[in-house]
């Protein structure tokens, strides 16, 4: 298999992909958060193309990506003040709004939802190719489920050829998926966690976040998500020594991410990964990290769990996840599970 070609982000870059994704093309690019698998959201068959790329359950919703917040009219109706207000505060940025689907919104674009997700990204390369193509689906640039990518090697390493092209744009700044708000009824709905916090929802808004539910399909929401082939468990930081010690005794490669000092608390023998004590610098380079310990061979992961704080819930949601998806492989499993 051969990779797909990655080309700088510059203008005749940006001019080329743009006209590849009004051909009906597939053309991975930067978004802050994660890169994106982007393709006409008008277009059926482009869109198709996307769910058969990433292995993607065609009742998962996509977030359909906007250059600027005007274009909502276009694209939701019945769309309440408080979207308005939210896309002033937000937009460009992390924040995707989930309104009441524009009858001209494709059936494959909401998973046959009467909602549509949506947000304006704040990277330049996605606006300039938005722009230049037209509003873009751009689910993350991965297989379905797995470890969503911030480099654009990281794109190319787990996609190979079945992309037309990939935009180089550099690595992602935020480096976790957007928050996701469901505006469906009078209480917003925090259908995902992000960098966008519930605090910094309800302070533009003016009332409370419910912080779970929503009764809608939404990307990044099923159970087990975001993972590593690797199995990764998520643990309290007291009992991560003894739980590397067990795995090393049973003759296992043991990697574990913690933050500074609690490194030197691991028993020897086990490679050890520090993280930032900042939310937004973890989350920056957790993907990257996940990726790296993914291709180094471990045969287990062990993440501390994040401290408490609205500010951490993106990237304690993605590590839960990512741990969720162990425990499911092990039940999916004929013979007997290692762990």
């Amino acid at each position: 298999m051969t990779a797909s070609p990655i080309r700088a982000a510059d203008p005749p870059a940006i001019a080329e992909a743009g006209a590849c994704l009004r051909a009906g093309g597939v053309v991975a690019f930067p978004t802050e958060t994660v890169y994106g698998l982007g393709a006409d959201a008008r277009n059926a068959a482009a869109v198709r193309r996307v769910f058969a790329i990433k292995g993607r359950p065609a009742s998962h919703p996509l977030i359909v990506h906007l250059a600027v917040a005007e274009w909502l009219a276009d694209w939701a109706r019945e769309i309440p003040d408080a979207a308005w207000a939210l896309a002033r505060a937000f937009w460009p940025g992390p924040l995707t709004l989930v309104l009441p689907r524009h009858p001209r919104v494709l059936d494959a674009v909401t998973g046959g939802q009467d909602s549509v997700a949506l947000r304006v990204p704040a990277h330049p390369v996605a606006l300039d190719l938005i722009r230049a193509a037209g509003a873009l689906v751009a689910p993350s640039a991965n297989r379905f489920g797995h470890v969503s990518p911030t480099t654009a090697e990281h794109v190319r390493a787990e996609l190979g050829d079945a992309v037309d092209l990939i935009l180089d744009g550099g690595p992602c700044r935020v480096g976790v998926e957007s928050t996701i708000l469901s505006l469906l009824t009078d209480t917003p709905t925090l259908l995902r966690p992000g960098a966008v916090t519930p605090e910094q929802i309800e302070t533009v808004l003016g009332r409370p976040v419910m912080r779970q539910g929503g009764g809608v399909r939404a990307p990044g929401g099923l159970p087990a998500h975001y993972a590593p082939d690797t199995p990764l468990e998520l643990l309290p930081p007291q009992d991560v020594p003894d739980r590397a010690e067990t795995l090393l005794k049973a003759g296992l490669r043991v990697s574990v991410l913690a933050m500074g000092e609690d490194l030197r608390r691991l028993p020897a023998g086990v490679h050890r990964l520090a993280m930032p004590r900042a939310a937004g610098d973890y989350a920056r380079g957790l993907y990257a990290a996940v990726r790296d310990l993914d291709a180094a061979g471990f045969d287990v992961i062990l993440a501390e769990a994040p401290p408490p704080g609205s500010d951490w819930d993106a990237v304690r949601d993605r590590l839960t996840r990512a741990a969720r998806a162990k425990t499911q492989r092990s039940l999916d499993e004929t013979g007997p599970v290692r762990l």
